[in-house]
């Protein structure tokens, strides 16, 4: 093969590449479940459902559970690792959360326009009382050490219809310590970000 057809060839199959695009690297269920269930409190993994992609990047459970967790795996299409545990009671929201993301709608809108009006409609489910959601995210995941590269934790209690006045909270976000964020609507919740 001649240096001239050797360099068309490489630059053929770089220039393919870059046009399709490479499909994501899917990690295996019990990656991503060894992952996901980081998020949670040690004492709730062992029983939580996860939820994680199978090879086509496609959303599923990938283990049914025993107790009253949800965990959602990385979406593995992106370059950062964000896995969240939370209450089952919070599946509906957090699925139709997900469906308009779906459809391309984000921001504000999502809630103003559609998970807070289905609520108020009763066309969407959502527990009355507190409700807890874990986070944890970073820069990746390492199968080997089985641990999160730069992991940061959130904790996040919904607290429906909740007001500074009735909790006593700041609305103003101060890392290291509690605040209410999206205060006195439906999807008022406590953020806790640790130092």
């Amino acid at each position: 093969m001649t240096k001239t057809i050797m360099f068309t060839f490489l630059a053929f199959a770089l220039t393919a590449s870059l046009a399709y695009g490479q499909s994501p690297s899917i990690p295996s269920a019990d990656e991503q479940i060894a992952a996901t269930i980081l998020a949670a409190p040690e004492e709730l993994r062992a029983g939580a459902t996860v939820l994680g992609y199978d090879n086509t990047a496609k959303l599923t459970t990938l283990r049914k559970g025993t107790n009253i967790l949800v965990c959602l795996a990385d979406n593995p299409t992106d370059n950062k690792f964000s896995a969240a545990c939370y209450h089952h009671d919070l599946e509906p929201y957090m699925a139709r959360g997900r469906e308009l993301v779906a459809q391309g709608v984000t921001g504000g809108s999502r809630n103003d326009q559609f998970r807070w009006k289905e609520i108020r409609e009763g066309r969407l489910a959502f527990p009355k009382e507190p409700r807890m959601l874990y986070v944890l995210s970073g820069k990746g995941y390492d199968a080997t050490t089985g641990k999160v590269t730069d992991g940061v934790v959130r904790w996040v209690i919904y607290v429906p219809n909740a007001t500074a006045e009735s909790t006593g909270l700041s609305t103003s976000p101060k890392r290291g310590e509690p605040w209410l964020m999206d205060a006195g609507t439906l999807g008022a919740h406590i953020m806790i970000t640790p130092k």
